[in-house]
């Protein structure tokens, strides 16, 4: 055991940028597959909402630690070898277009059956009537829920460290498995996701109170 000082403080801090390069790529994975879920949920065809709903129901009915274990172990089965990094962002980005496929599904389904109507009788076909006349009332809908889940994503990327990931919780370990002080190093990670995640909760709430206000 050894002294807290300085060096370590600001390692633990400068940690904090891999948690949010990880969360970014998270988040961006999450969305190209959350869009692909949410389009198959509300497809006309009924093989592909079954799919989109079983893929959901597994990553939402499942814990995120078991499945960064599953993205880091299984593609070793077959011969592949994938590290830490990889493997964090690829079960991450899953989890994450599981959650984001439904809530923006629902978002989707909120939209005024009225505008679904008027799309079809002006001829318009699915892709073209989802592009042009729900998604953009959609998007509406969805900043403050999805905003949500981001916070949560954030907080979840501290599981990565069960798999090796350096982030700021896995690199708050390692100090303290040198120093021994866990009151003053977790209480420096706490404060650090605080602020991270702080501001996108308040702008968050913001927006959805815009929102109701709007629907007033």
């Amino acid at each position: 055991m050894r002294a807290l000082g300085s060096s370590d403080l600001l390692f633990i801090i400068m940690a904090a940028r891999w948690t949010l390069l990880l969360s970014l790529v998270a988040f961006i994975g999450g969305s190209i597959g959350g869009v692909l879920v949410a389009l198959a949920r509300t497809s006309e065809f009924k093989w592909l909402r079954l799919a989109a709903t079983g893929y959901i129901k597994l990553f939402q009915g499942t814990p995120l630690l078991m499945q960064l274990f599953l993205a880091f172990f299984v593609p070793g089965l077959f011969g592949w070898s994938v590290d830490p990094w990889t493997a964090a962002a690829l079960g991450l980005s899953l989890h994450a277009s599981a959650f984001l496929g439904e809530i923006w599904r629902g978002s989707i389904e909120v939209v005024p059956r009225g505008q679904w109507e008027a799309a079809t009788a002006l001829g318009l076909r699915f892709w073209p009537k989802m592009a042009l006349v729900i998604a953009p009332q959609a998007i509406k809908l969805a900043i403050p829920p999805t905003i949500g889940f981001l916070v949560q994503l954030i907080k979840g990327t501290s599981l990565a460290s069960i798999i090796g990931f350096v982030e700021l919780t896995r690199a708050a370990q390692v100090i303290n498995n040198a120093t021994f002080r866990p009151f003053t190093i977790f209480a420096l990670v706490a404060l650090v996701y605080y602020v991270i995640c702080r501001p996108l909760s308040a702008y968050s709430k913001r927006m959805e109170q815009k929102l109701l206000v709007a629907a007033r």
